[in-house]
This record gives structure tokens, C-alpha cells and sequence, in this order.
């Protein structure tokens, strides 16, 4: 309990301060991290008011939604966490809409230049020599359960379950690897894209993964006018060629 209201403090403290330097009455939209980059380039282009972005571990943000905190609108990286909100009437189910895709990516360091072809039975353990897989953390954060669902489907979890370095986010789970503590990690193609300290050694095949959605939502009660507004442009196709072109891929 206590480290729940530790986090709820950590979110509204950063929500307040950032709320306070961009305007008194910010948009404040909780983000999935992979988000980051797209959104910062499509909030930028935003005409109708300041907006304000909490970004982190879908999860965590949705537990925040769950304790009160005060978002408008909430993108979660998969369909669960919004689907665990929805049926607590925490969003509003009419408003909710799927954005974008992705896909999972298998990244390493850009010295580390051995070809990997990602197939049952791939020895990643090898590959890890005596390092650790970065992944967000694969009990609650969307990429990391993508990313433990194909190593399942590929039988090769059980050889790395082990030596896995769990992050708070996927993009913790990037910065591993970015700074050489990880040789290896699983992270969303966006991801890669978006730090130039990382090469993709290999994309999985969606095949062996549930799909990556983005879907969003009005939080109930979202009580701000322009919310509704706002979420409308997320789903506009300038915004998602916003999105494709920070690596995320068009739903079908």
C-alpha cells in the first residue's frame, strides 16, 4: 500500500509541477513511454491549448487512473490495461478507440554485429553470453508480456527466464541496452528507432505475439471540454503519419 501511494505521489507531483509550467489549465494525458517521441511531435502540433503528458508503464498509469489521479484521456501499449479500466467504469467506453501498432524488436548495441535470425529453438542464451535480457517488466508492462509471449512461443523462455534485467517501462528497458549494461533487449521497433545507440539485430513475426494496439480513451469523468477534441486528433491521419514515422505501424 505504501509503495502504491509512493507512486501515486511520484505521478501527481510531476503532473502538478509539469501543469504549472506549461499552464494552470493543461490537457493532462497519460501515456504509454513507447509513445514518447510521436506524442511530444503531435501534442507540438496541437493548436487548441497546452496539453501536459504523464508518460510511463501502462500499468502503473492505469493504476494511477484507478486511484484518482487527474487524467483526461489515457493510451495504454496494449488492450488489458484498457480493458481493466473499462470494466471499472474508469473510461469511457464510447470514446475508446485503437490508434496504432507496433512491432517487437529484438536490439542490441551497435558494435555487436552478429547476425541473428530469430526461429524456434534460437540461442539466445548464447547470445546473452554472460549478460542479461533487458525487457520491461514481463508480469504487468505490455512489452515485456509481448516480449515473454514470443520467447513462450518460441520455447527459448525457459533458458533466459532467469537472466532477465526487468524494467519499470520499455523505454528503461531501451536505455539498458543503450548503455551497454544489457547486451541484448526486446522493445518495440519504435523504440529502436527513436536512440540512435541501438541497432535492431532482428523483428519478431506478429505471429508469435498478440497484437500490439495502442488503444485510447476518455478517462470518466473526463470533465475538461477539449478532451474529446483531443483524442479526435490522435486518431486524424496527419497524426498517424506522425506515428509511422516514428516506427509504429498502421492497424489493419
Amino acid at each position: 500500500m505504501m509503495r502504491a501511494l509512493a507512486l501515486r505521489s511520484l505521478v501527481l507531483g510531476a503532473l502538478a509541477f509539469g501543469a504549472g509550467a506549461a499552464h494552470a489549465e493543461s490537457l493532462t494525458v497519460f501515456a504509454a513511454a513507447s509513445l514518447k517521441n510521436a506524442l511530444d511531435e503531435a501534442v507540438a502540433a496541437w493548436k487548441n491549448g497546452p496539453v501536459v503528458v504523464a508518460y510511463g508503464a501502462s500499468s502503473t498509469l492505469a493504476r494511477q487512473v484507478e486511484n484518482g489521479a487527474p487524467a483526461q484521456v489515457f493510451i495504454s501499449a496494449d488492450l488489458d490495461w484498457m480493458d481493466y479500466l473499462e470494466r471499472k467504469g474508469l473510461v469511457r467506453k464510447d470514446s475508446r478507440r485503437n490508434l496504432t501498432g507496433n512491432a517487437l524488436a529484438l536490439i542490441t548495441t551497435p558494435e555487436r554485429t552478429q547476425v541473428v535470425t530469430i526461429r524456434p529453438g534460437f540461442a539466445l542464451a548464447v547470445l546473452l553470453g554472460n549478460g542479461r535480457l533487458a525487457i520491461a517488466d514481463p508480469q504487468s508492462v505490455p512489452a515485456g508480456k509481448y516480449a515473454k509471449a514470443a520467447l513462450e512461443k518460441l520455447g527459448v523462455w525457459a533458458s533466459v527466464a532467469g537472466r532477465i534485467a526487468p524494467a519499470e517501462n520499455v523505454r528503461a528497458a531501451l536505455a539498458l541496452v543503450a548503455r551497454g549494461e544489457a547486451p541484448y533487449g526486446i522493445v518495440y521497433a519504435s523504440d529502436a528507432n527513436a536512440e540512435p545507440r541501438v541497432r535492431v539485430a532482428a523483428i519478431f513475426e506478429a505471429s508469435l505475439h498478440p497484437p500490439i494496439v495502442y488503444p485510447a480513451a476518455l478517462v470518466a469523468p473526463a470533465r475538461d471540454p477539449r478532451a474529446a477534441g483531443f483524442l479526435a486528433y490522435l486518431a486524424t491521419p496527419a497524426v498517424g503519419a506522425i506515428f509511422r514515422k516514428h516506427g509504429f505501424a498502421q492497424l489493419h
